[in-house]
């Protein structure tokens, strides 16, 4: 597992629970981390096969643009676009810094810090896959008939592997 960060992505947005915040607006200043296996790009040297942090940036800022109260529904709605973004990401932890954060208190920062790991274990085969447990997970574009589907859920409580789902789509 390799690491991949940007750092100190400095935003102006309109967040915040105060009336003022959303009108006024506030500096952010942003810290992704995400693990990933990235030897494939170092083996093609190839962009594609890796996190683009640049792609990363441009997440961070759609994300910022839409107005919300709190960095912790902020840091998930990153999230939750990273990971439909890339489709290799194994861990992923975020930093959403609020700089003077109580409009006329003498507090220079505030933060939050949240990390979710998406790695999970078959248990059919016990082998460790990447699992966004959503309706957008690569799982979804196999084709397994919705009877076997629940059927599977109901033996093996969670998500299989790509080879062992595959096994049941015939």
């Amino acid at each position: 597992m390799s690491l991949i960060a940007l750092e100190g992505m400095q935003f102006y947005a309109y967040h915040g629970v105060y009336d003022e915040e959303q009108i006024i607006g506030n500096n952010y200043i942003i810290d992704v981390y995400i693990s990933t296996n990235y030897s494939k790009a170092i083996e093609k040297d190839d962009i594609f096969e890796t996190i683009n942090y640049e792609t990363v940036y441009l997440v961070c800022e759609s994300v910022m643009r839409k107005n919300v109260n709190l960095l912790e529904t902020l840091a998930e709605n990153i999230i939750f676009a990273l990971k439909h973004q890339f489709n290799s990401i194994q861990q992923v932890s975020i930093k959403i810094t609020k700089k003077n954060p109580i409009p006329g208190a003498r507090v220079a920062n505030s933060s939050i810090e949240t990390e979710e790991s998406f790695v999970s274990k078959c248990p059919r085969c016990g082998k460790s896959f990447i699992c966004y447990k959503d309706e957008n997970c690569w799982c979804h574009d196999i084709r397994v008939h919705p009877k076997t589907r629940d059927s599977i859920k109901q033996e093996f409580r969670g998500c299989l592997c790509k080879d062992c789902l595959s096994f049941y789509a015939g």
